[in-house]
């Protein structure tokens, strides 16, 4: 089967460069706006870059909140960025009347220090915690990836954690189940480590 990527445009954050990246590893991207448009994907990519309720809100505009849901459900290859990986779960302390995708457990909070600047942005090295998944191959044992947030999911469930990062405290850099990968670093911003994730998740 020939690989399509479809990557969510609902109006949250700069979508061409994520479609770049995949076209630099040789994926065939397309930026996808409607439920319709899922039809012949093979892989699935919810980017996102803002608050989470108007992200949470657009989502559910652009009619894709079930899609998601049953791709996930039936395990076809997904990947979260950003607020899209935060969306994945329950809501967030940034709006906190707005539901998530519940897919996971748990909920986005913000950063607690008053010494460090907030939002976090830069390179940070993550700590894989299923360091025998697919996703860190070639990556090595505490890759530097980019990061730009105020907020970050706290995942209950221990068995889908993928990896933390420090900043002030320990946060959930990503989570892994199946076919789904989701990260609250950019590999798109993250050169040649982002890329070799995004080969990864492709090859999984």
């Amino acid at each position: 089967m020939d690989i399509k990527v479809g990557i969510i445009d609902y109006e949250a954050g700069n979508l061409q460069s994520v479609a770049n990246a995949f076209k630099a590893i040789g994926a065939n991207a397309v930026i996808i706006r409607s439920p319709e448009e899922t039809a012949d994907l093979t892989h699935l990519v919810l980017p996102g870059q803002g608050e989470f309720g108007d992200c949470a809100r657009k989502l559910r505009t652009a009619g894709m909140f079930e899609v998601i849901r049953e791709w996930i459900a039936a395990d076809k290859p997904f990947f979260g960025i950003c607020v899209g990986y935060q969306l994945l779960f329950e809501g967030s302390d940034e709006a906190p009347e707005t539901e998530g995708l519940g897919i996971f457990k748990g909920r986005n909070k913000k950063f607690s220090s008053t010494t460090l600047k907030i939002p976090h942005m830069g390179w940070n090295a993550v700590i894989p915690t299923q360091p025998e998944h697919p996703i860190w191959n070639k990556l090595g044992e505490a890759p530097y990836f980019y990061y730009v947030h105020s907020y970050f999911p706290h995942c209950e469930q221990d068995e889908v954690l993928a990896c933390t990062s420090e900043y002030g405290e320990t946060f959930h850099g990503a989570v892994a189940k199946d076919k789904l990968i989701a990260t609250q670093f950019h590999p798109e911003k993250s050169q040649h480590a982002g890329l070799q994730l995004l080969k990864n998740f492709i090859s999984m």
